[in-house]
């Protein structure tokens, strides 16, 4: 029986909410993800009652993993059993592993759903290993992170990882359309919702149909109760913001979104884009990253990526990271944007970073070469008499500038390490080096 056959004014407030209303009931309602459901695709047949197979389904959040777990579940020789990892215990692991294997004597296979999976520590996940390894449970987890951090080698290497997308705009439009014209509740109305009201709902989204049904939801309820004998109910973009505020972002300092908007935030003041970097950074602030990381971060990055080709922006950096500890958030955010605007700006060389990567990889190759006499310290007489500094001619009494070698004589023709680039104050550098040691720089 349909849902909606259930339904009457007595129960219409203890509805679930939209998004499970919603939920997907086969392959063809189940939206964005062709790429695994389609026709001849991998999980097509587990879903049209062919063999099924452990699997991680990874994705971000609201791109489906739930509903896939419970259309492979919804045949009818399957159980099915769902845990949040976040509350389970191992005793409710071992409880269900016991249960299907007695599913297994009566010829029925078990399918245990278990929510962020990646939650689960090694012991209780050396607890489901052996159920999945004999096939007495199919496991289906589902998690939002990286799943080869997260989950132990041996379970991983015994389920398919199939990886989700986030939805884009034709397939959140078709779910929302649906939700409004097939809802057992929202159908029961004339629900307006503006061209422009619609794109904000679904942009607010960020690609997570449970966030865009539940703020449809939350809406929805908002201005129905104001009018509770009204037909016709008009959602605006007021209400759509109203049932956002308490909205989470999905930002997550501990998940892998914290590491890719950090990478999109680095390449992008590396890229020289200012706007594109502080729209990454209000990300994160907005999110609740720690500013401090953010600062730091951008200290490594001055050196890295800028270098010599403006030497000031160092200086910045650190002063930046000084002034976020002093003066806390908000307030932090206005140095972190001055200094990745001018970061963004600056001209690029990683002249510095690659001299020293490659003098590293020479010292391992060949070992750290004898120190030449003349460089080495001679604070005794003993060790002047052993030729200690014998030979070495002080740059200030010749200018400023000696042209002597520094370098092991087995290592001159390794140089130079550090090459400057025409960027920048860095092009001045160059000019300079060349003309101190033409033999070496114009090689």
């Amino acid at each position: 029986m349909e849902t909606g056959q259930l339904f009457s004014e007595q129960n219409e407030n203890h509805l679930p909410p939209l998004a499970v209303r919603m939920r997907p009931r086969t392959a063809e309602e189940h939206l964005g993800q062709e790429h695994l459901t389609g026709d001849r695709q991998f999980l097509r047949a587990g879903l049209e009652g062919g063999r099924l197979y452990s699997l991680v389904l990874w994705g971000p959040p609201g791109s489906g993993k739930t509903s896939l777990a419970r259309l492979l579940a919804s045949r009818k020789d399957t159980e099915f059993y769902e845990l949040s990892a976040v509350s389970a215990s191992v005793k409710d692991v071992r409880d269900i592993i016991q249960k299907a294997r007695s599913h297994q004597h009566l010829g029925r296979q078990t399918l245990l759903f278990l929510d962020e999976i990646h939650r689960f520590n090694k012991a209780q996940q050396d607890a489901l290993l052996p159920a999945v390894e004999s096939g007495h449970i199919i496991l289906v987890g589902a998690t939002t992170e990286n799943p080869s951090f997260h989950v132990i080698s041996p379970l991983l290497s015994r389920c398919r990882v199939l990886r989700l997308k986030a939805l884009g705009y034709p397939f959140l439009q078709q779910i929302l359309q649906r939700s409004l014209q097939s809802d057992i509740l929202l159908s029961r109305f004339q629900v307006d919702l503006s061209d422009s009201d619609r794109d904000f709902l679904i942009e607010s989204a960020g690609g997570d149909a449970r966030k865009m049904l539940n703020t449809l939801d939350i809406a929805f309820n908002t201005v129905q109760s104001s009018d509770p004998a009204a037909d016709r109910i008009v959602i605006s973009r007021e209400a759509i913001t109203a049932a956002l505020q308490e909205k989470k972002l999905l930002y997550d300092r501990a998940g892998d979104y914290h590491y890719d908007t950090i990478s999109a935030f680095i390449k992008s003041v590396r890229g020289s884009d200012p706007d594109a970097a502080i729209y990454w950074l209000a990300v994160m602030l907005e999110g609740g990253e720690d500013p401090v990381f953010i600062a730091r971060r951008l200290i490594i990055l001055a050196s890295e990526d800028i270098g010599n080709a403006e030497p000031f922006a160092l200086v910045l950096a650190v002063s930046t990271l000084q002034a976020v500890q002093a003066i806390g958030m908000p307030e932090a955010m206005i140095p972190l944007s001055q200094a990745t605007a001018y970061l963004s700006a600056a001209p690029k060389s990683n002249a510095a970073y690659m001299a020293v990567r490659k003098a590293s990889e020479n010292v391992r190759e060949k070992g750290a070469a004898s120190i030449p006499m003349h460089l080495r310290n001679a604070p005794t007489e003993l060790m002047r008499n052993e030729g200690y500094g014998l030979g070495y001619r002080y740059p200030h009494d010749e200018g400023g500038y000696s042209d002597q070698n520094y370098l092991p004589e087995d290592r001159e023709t390794d140089a130079p390490f550090y090459r400057p680039i025409s960027n920048g104050y860095e092009k001045f550098i160059a000019q300079r080096l060349k003309s101190l040691r033409p033999r070496r720089y114009e090689k």
